[in-house]
């Protein structure tokens, strides 16, 4: 697997994943073209990031990392997604950590509002806990020593 940061234009294999996710009545991939296409959000604040996955040249999963606009100095996880035949292989996992990673090098809070049935338990296992409040579901709070 490869990630790829993505910088002037979603990645090629975009329109074929956010059909996919659409299918699957996941909306983040639509709301991120729209965001995207308007200018609205491009992941290119100080800090931010929006990563593409990528196997064997074919677009896997894409993750984001923006600035959180409800909680001060902390960050927000957005507009994540794996495409099916690439699930349960870590690829998540990796794409959640190199944005988790340095955003904790800045911040001490990274919140993430994970819709879907599965979602909740997938970003517990990286470290978030519930928090239902401010737009978000979990928070990772990092602990100050």
């Amino acid at each position: 697997m490869q990630l790829d940061p993505v910088i002037h234009n979603l990645p090629d294999g975009f329109d074929a994943m956010r059909a996919e996710a659409s299918a699957e009545g996941h909306r983040n991939l639509e709301r991120l073209a729209l965001d995207w296409a308007s200018g609205a959000m491009r992941f290119d604040g100080d800090g931010e990031a929006l990563l593409a996955a990528h196997v064997q040249d074919t677009l896997a999963g894409i993750g984001g990392l923006t600035l959180e606009p409800i909680v001060p100095d902390a960050f927000r996880m957005r507009r994540f997604y794996v495409r099916r035949p690439f699930r349960r292989q870590g690829i998540g996992h990796q794409l959640a950590i190199a944005l988790i990673e340095p955003a904790l090098a800045r911040s001490n809070t990274i919140t993430v509002n994970a819709g879907n049935i599965d979602a909740p338990a997938f970003w517990m296992r990286l470290g978030f806990t519930p928090d239902l409040r401010d737009g978000h579901t979990h928070v990772l709070r990092r602990l100050c020593v």
